[in-house]
């Protein structure tokens, strides 16, 4: 359900009607919060305390009720200590469900960082925790938009240290991340372009030494993998190449290099799009990309086009690994 006081428990009222009917969703969160979302948006939901007590009816939304909200105190777009440990409440419960098997995947609506912090998470966001409590060292983000998808090799560190973190190693295993990653969501020979660190690649390192030192032998030794992967490309051209249907993906080596162009995309209509899905994890975890929007929640105008992308993809790539839930 995301942070109770954003807009996880409205969008996810408004993606409902438009869910295939062949795709059970099961809603981890708290029942009075989904309610209250529910006299703004519409719909109707049904609280259950055990995901094999799920009705999966037509227009009502099965809410697995952790009942950790005070609605007598609730307030949208508050910032709380508590509703960071009702987030982190939702989005732990939602991964053991995956992982013993009772759910195909996850999709996260947003959280509030700061929140989570305050409720005494080390991590950023979902994506450490999911790392975390699935025992999952080797991962990345990867961003979907339309025909453009980009992994990155880091995220949410200072670029600083992202400069550091391009190293040999840690593009390969991206590399592979991705590899996996576009399999699942069922290309069958991906095509992967890698981009530079620095502009133009280092121009032959006139700017810089790390692309011939760093990312070039990982494309290397990708290739020798067996992989089809180009690079490293001008990361101020591989995207524009990308969304032209050139690459299938492209390698990205810090947060804002892949996140820029595919929020171009996603705003360009006016109406938040776009899905983020961590790759190398053992069970599949997708989320909307976007934030909280403590600023318009609970008055029903928040989009829930990102979130409906988000379980498609979701579906997707539990299609393609053969996943059944009980």
């Amino acid at each position: 359900m995301g942070d109770p006081a954003g807009i996880g428990a409205e969008i996810c009222l408004k993606a409902a009607n438009d869910l295939t009917d062949d795709t059970d969703v099961l809603i981890v969160g708290d029942a009075g919060a989904m309610r209250k979302a529910a006299a703004v948006v519409g719909g109707e939901v049904n609280a259950v305390d055990d995901p094999a007590n799920a009705r999966h009816e037509p227009g009502i939304l099965d809410v697995l009720d952790l009942d950790n909200v005070d609605l007598e105190t609730h307030e949208w777009g508050e910032l709380r200590e508590a509703f960071g440990e009702a987030s982190l409440a939702y989005v732990e419960t939602a991964i053991d469900l995956a992982v013993e098997g009772t759910v195909d995947g996850i999709v996260t609506a947003p959280i509030n960082k700061r929140a989570t912090r305050m409720a005494g998470s080390e991590h950023a966001g979902h994506t450490g925790l999911l790392a975390a409590r699935t025992d999952t060292e080797d991962y990345s983000m990867m961003l979907i938009e339309d025909d453009l998808r980009v992994t990155h090799v880091s995220t949410h560190v200072p670029l600083r240290e992202a400069c550091d973190l391009v190293t040999e190693e840690n593009v390969h295993t991206t590399i592979q991340l991705t590899e996996d990653g576009l399999r699942d969501l069922g290309v069958e020979d991906p095509h992967i372009a890698v981009a530079g660190l620095n502009p133009h690649a280092s121009d032959g390192g006139l700017l810089g030494g790390e692309d011939n030192v760093e990312i070039a032998p990982a494309v290397e030794f990708s290739r020798e993998d067996g992989l089809n992967v180009s690079g490293p490309e001008s990361p101020d051209t591989v995207y524009v190449d990308a969304a032209r249907g050139a690459y299938d993906c492209v390698v990205s080596m810090y947060h804002d290099q892949g996140h820029i162009p595919i929020k171009l995309l996603g705003f360009d209509d006016g109406e938040v799009s776009g899905v983020n899905m961590t790759v190398g994890l053992p069970i599949i975890r997708t989320s909307v990309d976007h934030g909280t929007a403590f600023d318009i929640a609970g008055e029903g105008i928040a989009s829930a086009r990102s979130l409906v992308d988000a379980v498609d993809v979701a579906v997707t790539a539990a299609r393609n690994r053969g996943l059944t839930a009980d």
